[in-house]
């Protein structure tokens, strides 16, 4: 029973720093060109969804199919799960183009190189709409949970 807590408490936890770091980033993506330190803000943003995606994810996973609390069978056979793993894919479809596109600056910036900051606008939209789709990914899970969309 632990073990099940912790691992359901780290998959909320890491919703909280993820949608702390891509708002962060989309924020800093649209004060790029009048201010020279949202660069950094937005890196930092970015660590924080980076990190947040990989214990999302894993404790997803460990949640659905690693025998934990309700078991596979409950995640397989419910609507809202599928709908869930849809989102979770398109969010990270969207992530290609930010994930190059920093990794890009961040490579840049510490070889004290020309940065092309032309993209950042569109980036923010981009984390914007993935903030929206995490959202209905939460409204999708507290459907899961109370037995709707089954």
């Amino acid at each position: 029973m632990t073990l099940a807590w912790s691992i359901a408490a780290i998959h909320l936890l890491a919703l909280v720093i993820g949608s702390a770091g891509i708002g962060i980033r989309a924020f800093a993506l649209r004060r790029i060109d009048t201010d020279p330190g949202s660069l950094k803000t937005a890196f930092v943003g970015d660590s924080l969804w980076g990190i947040a995606a990989i214990l999302w994810i894993g404790s997803g996973i460990w949640r659905a199919f690693g025998g934990l609390e309700k078991g596979t069978a409950y995640y397989l056979g419910s609507i809202a799960f599928w709908l869930k793993v849809m989102l979770l894919f398109g969010i990270l479809l969207l992530e290609m183009r930010p994930m190059r596109t920093l990794v890009g600056w961040r490579i840049a910036n510490s070889r004290g190189g020309d940065i092309d900051l032309s993209p950042a606008r569109t980036l923010a939209r981009v984390s914007t709409i993935q903030l929206v789709m995490i959202s209905i990914m939460v409204l999708l899970a507290t459907a899961m949970a109370r037995g709707l969309l089954s």
